[in-house]
């Protein structure tokens, strides 16, 4: 396996090509390069069987037909690669893939490729036959029906029940599942496509997209920044366009569209905040994709069109921090990228702190507050049900595993606490300068951990020896669990959550209660609060006063049902089957079928729904679930 997997991860596909013709450079040019080359060092994606510092790809033309009937994507995949050692074979990543012919050049001269022996999580090699002058790679190919990466959805299963729909996830390694590629978040590319689709759909990507259907179902789209292989992005339905503002709008299916306008009215006050804090937006537009509710995550930052579940359309605009989150990705992970998924927290962490810095500046520190308290809970909660303790450092090691195994609190919320750390330590000021050099500095660049904690030993640090062992990097990034330093945030919101909470605890009735106004975020909390034991006289009370059963907010109803199934609270056994088979969202997903597993009742009854549910979730979701009821 290791011969196909070194990764330069510390350059972008310009410096690596830079360095390939370094003799035609300045001595001074030559030495930034060396410099550049020493800090990012060699490293090795062991997700991808892609061999870049041979021969990469740097561009894609795509040309692809979307098949319903037989749900499956067929065509040509034409690469513009440089052959940086001039070898004689470049190697992609396939999983699943029926790969017809491969082609040379524009005269399409045909070659011999082979598929290499299928490894687990990783697919096959696709070992390909090229000249030292080989300046373009042409593979035809088609999918599967199986293939993980595309959810093909019935009528039924969307809001409108008449056309059939269509998306795809690629993160982390199923980009390879739709197209032959070089699938490592190291390997950035640019791509046109041209997507062919029946006529009554419109298709988008992760590109320039158009805003209304043709009569031909015949669509064009060009990505001029360069991406990794993991935000290759598109979906096909009967969708609608409405514009927010000057640069962002909403894509959604008819029956939607309204409701998720009114839902991210906000959208250009963010990207607003959003530059003020951190730079300039350089993907051009920024709009989202409302997605059925069998998308496996909230949302999924694909440059320029963010895919997002349809879950946080609670009708009062509570949940938007999520978008605040996927843009605050269009600086950190799309921007400046993590080269493997070892570092996966470069992504995350830092969208996280980004994204509750735009809620803040946008509604004040007492709102971003109770995010922090949130956030910290869950990563409390990781922190305890974790049983591999060494994934609960910042910098993994995932070799032989699936990728996805490194998609947790840990990544999320501890990086975010991490560099919260930080800023406390040398202040907000100075953090916030040091971000934006470093947006910057690696502007449209895969990095990996070792290169961001030189860039912050040399830019921050300094030399200064109080000011690291404050930081402390070690403790943080390589050690389990969290240092002692760490901060438990607080809020004065929640604390006036927690008085309530103590007021229904000591006998006054829950029609009683002061809530008027709560958010949903201190609604979470109050139900958060509940002990694991409850009365059905509590339960009911609480149901019958608040309406958590039938609460429009999924955040809200996924927390209550956890209190419902641990004290069987039959009440909401239909809202929790309705709920389980209908939205495919892994985050409430596996919490709620982990709680049903711990009795033999509450398993029979999660195999019941499951039964019922799998066909409704992407194959991210059913991949845990498929796991945890075997």
């Amino acid at each position: 396996m290791k011969t196909y997997h070194t990764l330069f991860i510390g350059l972008s596909l310009a410096g690596a090509l830079q360095l390939a013709s370094c003799n035609s450079k300045s001595s001074k040019e030559n030495q930034t390069m060396k410099t550049e080359n020493e800090i990012g060092r060699e490293s090795i994606d062991v997700h991808s069987f892609a061999r870049p510092t041979e021969a990469v790809a740097k561009h894609l033309d795509l040309d692809i037909a979307v098949n319903f009937d037989q749900k499956i994507i067929s065509g040509r995949a034409t690469y513009q690669i440089e052959n940086l050692t001039q070898t004689d074979q470049i190697v992609f990543d396939a999983k699943g893939l029926q790969i017809e012919k491969v082609f040379l050049g524009d005269s399409l001269t045909e070659t011999n490729f082979r598929l290499g022996k299928e490894e687990k999580f990783l697919g096959q090699p696709l070992l390909i036959d090229i000249r030292p002058e080989t300046k373009s790679v042409t593979i035809q190919y088609r999918t599967t029906p199986e293939a993980a990466a595309l959810q093909w959805l019935t009528p039924q299963q969307t809001a409108g029940k008449k056309h059939p729909f269509l998306f795809t996830q690629s993160q982390a390694i199923l980009a390879r599942t739709w197209i032959p590629i070089q699938d490592s978040p190291g390997i950035r590319i640019t791509y046109s496509a041209t997507i062919k689709v029946p006529k009554e759909l419109l298709a988008v990507m992760s590109a320039e997209n158009p805003q209304e259907k043709n009569n031909t179902g015949e669509y064009k789209f060009f990505m001029r920044q360069p991406i990794p292989s993991y935000l290759m992005a598109l979906s096909v339905g009967d969708l609608v366009f409405e514009p927010i503002g000057e640069k962002t709008g909403i894509y959604a299916e008819p029956a939607t569209i309204k409701a998720a306008a009114y839902e991210f009215a906000e959208m250009d006050q963010m990207l607003t905040a959003a530059e003020s804090l951190y730079g300039r937006y350089r993907w051009d537009r920024y709009d989202l994709l409302v997605l059925p509710p069998s998308f496996p995550f909230g949302g999924m930052e694909n440059p320029r069109l963010t895919f997002v579940t349809p879950t946080v359309l609670a009708k009062d605009r509570s949940l938007t921090s999520l978008i605040a989150h996927e843009l605050a990705h269009s600086w950190s992970g799309n921007l400046v990228t993590n080269g493997t998924w070892n570092d996966f927290w470069l992504n995350e962490g830092f969208t996280v702190y980004f994204e509750r810095r735009i809620m803040e500046e946008l509604y004040g520190k007492e709102y971003a507050d109770m995010l922090q308290v949130l956030g910290f809970q869950d990563l409390q909660h990781t922190l305890d049900d974790m049983e591999k303790k060494d994934d609960t450092r910042l910098k993994l090691d995932l070799e032989g595993r699936d990728p996805d195994d490194g998609l947790t609190e840990i990544a999320y919320e501890k990086g975010n606490a991490f560099l919260l750390n930080i800023e406390k330590t040398v202040g907000r000021e100075r953090f916030d300068q040091f971000l934006n050099k470093y947006f910057q500095t690696f502007a449209f660049k895969s990095t990996n951990t070792d290169r961001f904690l030189e860039f912050l030993r040399t830019e921050l640090i300094k030399g200064d020896e109080q000011i690291a062992g404050k930081i402390n990097i070690d403790g943080w990034v390589y050690s389990p669990g969290l240092p002692e330093e760490h901060v438990v945030p607080s809020s004065a919101r929640f604390a006036q959550v927690e008085q309530t909470y103590k007021s229904w605890e000591g006998g006054t009735p829950a029609t009683a209660l002061t809530t008027k106004d709560w958010s949903s975020h201190e609604w979470l909390h109050f139900i958060r609060m509940m002990p694991e034991k409850l009365t059905q006289q509590q339960l009911t009370e609480l149901d019958k006063a608040f309406g958590f059963t039938n609460s429009g907010n999924s955040e809200v109803l996924a927390a209550w049902f956890l209190h419902a199934i641990r004290n069987n609270y039959t009440a909401a056994d239909q809202a929790l089957d309705n709920f389980l088979t209908t939205v495919g969202r892994r985050k409430f997903l596996v919490p709620l079928y982990k709680e049903l597993l711990k009795t033999p009742q509450g398993k029979k009854k999660a195999q019941a729904i499951y039964a019922k549910a799998r066909p409704n979730y992407h194959a991210v979701s059913t991949g845990t679930i498929d796991e945890m009821l075997k």
